[in-house]
């Protein structure tokens, strides 16, 4: 008697991490929208998915922007706890990733105007960054992330992002790291498609330009 029960238990045992197993594929087979209803009905594990599928892009967009890592694991955090906090807020009008990198640009641009803040005096020679000039649009075919192949590399363009003013320095991270649409970087950031665009390329310039002072781009004839 005793021995029925246990089997018994351990069928519905494994009935259930079956259906557990069978829940979880499922999940992961759901587009962000599917999942961001599937969280705002309860199932914790949907929200953690997403989780797993934008840490990395996000750690990766923080970062570029902002270049200190401690400070971007908080803000990565910070984050997904807003997304979760105000999960009912959402709505499938948006690409979840449209809503989610905007949460997450958001807490970037107020940490740099923190830092902006406390550090007024020493950036003021920095501000010549900020004149309009004019510039020949640089070749379309630069992308940052294609020369980030060794770690020294990445420590150079880092240095380079850096030195680049944080309104050229989020859209370029949008488009060629992240590989955005123009259309969901203007959502994103709340700018006019054709500033966007401007800014995209003014950023490249600059990038470049600074990139090939360590490095050449240049292919050999």
């Amino acid at each position: 008697m005793a021995k029925d029960k246990a089997e018994v238990v351990t069928k519905k045992t494994a009935s259930k991490d079956q259906n557990a197993f069978n829940q979880h594929e499922a999940l992961q087979e759901m587009s962000d929208e599917d999942l961001m209803s599937q969280f705002q009905a309860g199932t914790v594990e949907a929200f953690n998915i997403l989780v797993e599928r934008y840490s990395d892009r996000l750690m990766q967009y923080l970062y570029r922007f902002l270049g200190d890592k401690k400070r971007c694991e908080d803000l990565l955090q910070e984050t997904f706890l807003r997304v979760h906090r105000n999960r009912h807020s959402y709505r499938r009008i948006a690409k979840f990733s449209t809503w989610l990198y905007t949460i997450a640009g958001n807490l970037a641009r107020s940490e740099y105007r923190k830092r902006k803040r406390r550090r007024m005096q020493s950036i003021q020679s920095v501000n010549r960054d900020n004149e309009e000039y004019e510039m020949e649009i640089p070749d379309e075919s630069f992308s940052p992330d294609k020369h980030a192949e060794s770690t020294i590399q990445d420590h150079y363009i880092q240095e380079a992002m850096n030195e680049i003013p944080p309104a050229f320095r989020e859209v370029v991270v949008l488009r060629d790291i992240q590989q955005l649409a123009y259309d969901e970087i203007a959502e994103i950031t709340g700018l006019p498609m054709g500033t966007v665009k401007s800014r995209i390329n003014r950023g490249r310039t600059k990038l470049q330009a600074l990139l090939q002072d360590v490095y050449p781009f240049q292919e050999e004839e």
